[in-house]
């Protein structure tokens, strides 16, 4: 098997049936025997694969996710300790090594068949099916709001049911007494007949000895003491007292500094370089060319990047290099119209017959969205470390993306995979962009023409210039409607699909759809951004509805209320929303207030956002959102992704445009390419439904309701309907 795609990983047909995730105890045979050496110190004993207690009983969860300010590892490691009935006040995580042994197959298995379950015999089998994927795949990756609904839901919650039970078996063997008369409770096992207590730690050693349960018995929602409370974030300290380390703070002896420039037009070679006058430059040890990057490598990254500046770089001559905003967006249009004439449309979803119920329909509404591309504007730039001996290798950097990094390096160089070590750090943002492998890669690159280790640190230019963006794309609607403005028939067209599937597809109550898609064809590469494909979706679908309320002589809430009758989770958001923002109020003269709701990653958020336009351009000054993501494990920080996501997502629709100029990004720092500072940034109201839902995420979920509601407020203040983000940009092209 070679790599697999999210979409490949379902379409393939590997899988039939699912079952309940097990995190632990793969068969055939005990994995933390295995595993032990790789998570361990001397004082420390390996449960199963996620869990691990010292001599002093502190219980350390092993988290195979990345940390990049979302507390993923803190809500996963809350789901764990509750159902291991750990004491919180002595609980720790760690990340799991970037290693197959830690490929994480909960994550795949939850993914891909969550709602399934299996007979006990059949567990062992399934899951070692699942693990020999997610290692072939190279699975450690943090995006897709995967940690908690899928991680903690079926592996950490599991892993920490299964260790309690091992520990109160051994406990139960030492102490010749049942072991249903054992109860556990803070990290103390306990026998009440014989007034006998020990910790966790005098029992686990024994405890490991043991196969881990495959199906181990889960806590109800109403036992839980841990999952479902706002725990400080495990985080948090090491960065109010500055202790974390990041990317960027890796400091090793000997190591120089590396400063990189690719080509501008991404994708083309580097022809030639001029160097004359660079390398007597101070503190410039070594002057490197690459087919796709130069780089100066010198004792400080100030003097790395001012020599960097000097030299004359020459380019060869692609294609690309005629090619701009105008005409990638041109040939957008061409390429959707010539698809319907053609009668050649990329099928998305289809049901009923959404072009003989518009035949039929009492008038018809069509519309034209557009969003453009978007960097990921982390504030802690590109960068990694590299320390290359003989023919090993280590790399220091904050990633999404652990193990497909390590193994990426390795074949860059040529070593084995085992000789090639990965030691992950806090990163300065990700929100995808950091899941990518070219960053670390470059610097091996660099590391491997050197004799000492390296740290490669881009430019915030760069990091802007070179980024993995969100695509650029548009959206065409043929809406029929009744005599009272409801719709009988749903046709969009649109650019590119990408990830996840289900985001362009419509949540509300429609007979006949029809939802097509051509591909974009342009230099311009793209990965995943936060929320991905639904922060597109979401604008266009959300904007067309209040459209289609307006015609219809109604409000925006009314309008979805109708077309979301027989959905009762989406109405109580949608409901909740109404009322924490009083819909229907009297505002000040030039405010305006716009709602909109979307489902992502299993959550449903809806926001009402209210805007001031009295002085022309937008001020927004209060966003009210309501999320129903089936359980929040960890309130506090449920509510400070979806207030994080509400600014993202306002950073975006008002100030986010990459835009193409003879074949390469125009953009190249915070002073063209602006982020909403906290003197701008509204009051934030979340509020959150525990629906007893499958578990959906919290990371993305907050930003793709943001434009909309925004642009629908706008329209509520001025009449100004705004169909082409960003929105100082829209203003000007208003309908």
């Amino acid at each position: 098997m070679g790599k697999w795609t999210r979409r490949g990983f379902i379409t393939a047909g590997v899988l039939t049936t699912g079952a309940l995730v097990v995190g632990v105890g793969i068969r055939p045979g005990h994995r933390a025997p295995k595993l032990a050496g790789m998570v361990t110190s001397e004082d420390e004993t390996l449960i199963n694969a996620w869990v691990k207690i010292d001599t002093d009983n502190v219980i350390t969860a092993i988290a195979p996710h990345s940390e990049m300010g979302q507390g993923a590892q803190t809500a996963i490691t809350q789901m764990l300790a509750d159902e291991m009935d750990a004491d919180w006040e002595k609980i720790a995580f760690m990340e799991a090594p970037a290693t197959e042994e830690f490929a994480n197959y909960a994550l795949a298995r939850e993914y891909a068949a969550g709602n399934l379950t299996l007979p006990r015999f059949m567990e062992g089998t399934v899951d070692g099916v699942f693990m020999a994927m997610t290692k072939r795949m190279e699975l450690q990756i943090t995006g897709g709001s995967t940690s908690v609904r899928f991680t903690g839901q079926r592996g950490m919650r599991i892993a920490g049911a299964a260790a309690r039970e091992m520990l109160i078996k051994a406990a139960a063997k030492d102490w010749d007494v049942p072991a249903t008369q054992i109860r556990s409770e803070d990290a103390y096992l306990y026998h009440d007949a014989s007034e006998r207590k020990a910790r966790y730690a005098d029992f686990a050693a024994a405890a490991a000895d043991y196969m881990p349960p495959a199906q181990p018995k889960l806590k109800s929602s109403a036992d839980f003491k841990i999952i479902g409370k706002s725990k400080q974030r495990l985080d948090i300290p090491s960065k109010v007292d500055g202790s974390a380390v990041f990317g960027i703070d890796i400091d090793l002896p000997g190591m120089k500094y590396a400063a990189v420039k690719a080509a501008p037009v991404i994708g083309s070679k580097i022809t030639s370089i001029d160097a004359r006058g660079v390398s007597t430059m101070p503190g410039v040890v070594k002057i490197i060319k690459d087919d796709y990057f130069v780089a100066i490598v010198a004792d400080g990254y100030w003097q790395a990047s001012q020599a960097l500046g000097q030299l004359d770089v020459r380019y060869e001559n692609s294609p690309a290099k005629d090619l701009n905003q105008d005409a990638i967006f041109e040939n957008f249009r061409q390429s959707m119209s010539a698809a319907v004439s053609e009668g050649k449309e990329k099928k998305d979803i289809a049901y009923g017959d959404a072009r003989k119920a518009l035949d039929s329909a009492a008038q018809v509404f069509e519309a034209e969205y557009s969003v453009p591309f978007l960097a990921h504007a982390c504030m802690e730039p590109m960068n990694a470390t590299v320390r290359i001996e003989g023919e090993s290798a280590e790399i220091w950097t904050g990633t999404q993306n652990p193990l497909s990094i390590r193994n990426a390096v390795a074949e860059t160089l040529g070593f084995k995979k085992d000789n090639v070590t990965l030691h992950n750090q806090f990163m300065g943002g990700g929100f995808g962009r950091r899941s990518s492998t070219d960053y670390p890669v470059m610097a091996a690159k660099i590391a491997a023409q050197c004799d000492f280790p390296i740290k490669m640190i881009w430019s915030r230019e760069e990091t802007t210039q070179q980024d993995w963006y969100r695509p650029a794309s548009i959206s065409r609607f043929k809406i029929g409607l009744d005599e009272a403005g409801q719709p009988v028939s749903w046709d969009q067209q649109y650019i590119d699909k990408l990830d996840p599937p289900e985001a362009s597809h419509p949540i509300y109550n429609l007979s006949d759809v029809f939802v097509h898609y051509v591909e974009s064809d342009h230099h311009i590469r793209f990965g995943p951004w936060r929320s991905v494909d639904h922060t597109q979706h979401g604008f266009y679908i959300e904007s067309l509805v209040d459209e289609l309320a307006h015609a219809a002589g109604q409000d925006g809430y009314t309008y979805r209320r109708a077309l979301l009758a027989d959905k009762p989770r989406h109405l109580a958001v949608l409901d909740a929303t109404a009322k924490a923002a009083n819909w229907g109020r009297t505002l000040p003269d030039g405010h305006g207030l716009g709602i909109s709701i979307v489902e992502s990653f299993g959550t449903i958020c809806a926001q009402c956002v209210e805007v001031d336009m009295s002085n022309g351009e937008p001020k927004v000054t209060h966003v009210y959102s309501v999320a129903d993501p089936g359980f929040v494990v960890n309130p506090d920080g449920f509510a400070a992704q979806i207030e994080s996501g509400v600014i993202y997502g306002l950073t975006a629709a008002l100030h986010g445009e990459i835009t193409i100029e003879e074949g390469r990004v125009m953009q190249s720092n915070f002073h063209d390419y602006p982020i909403m500072r906290m003197a701008d940034a509204p009051e934030i109201h979340v509020e959150t439904i525990n629906s007893g839902a499958r578990l959906g995420g919290g990371g993305e979920p907050g930003t793709p309701p943001t434009a909309p509601a925004l642009t629908n407020a706008i329209f509520n203040a001025t009449g100004q309907r705004i169909r082409n983000l960003p929105v100082m940009t829209g203003l000007t092209s208003s309908v």
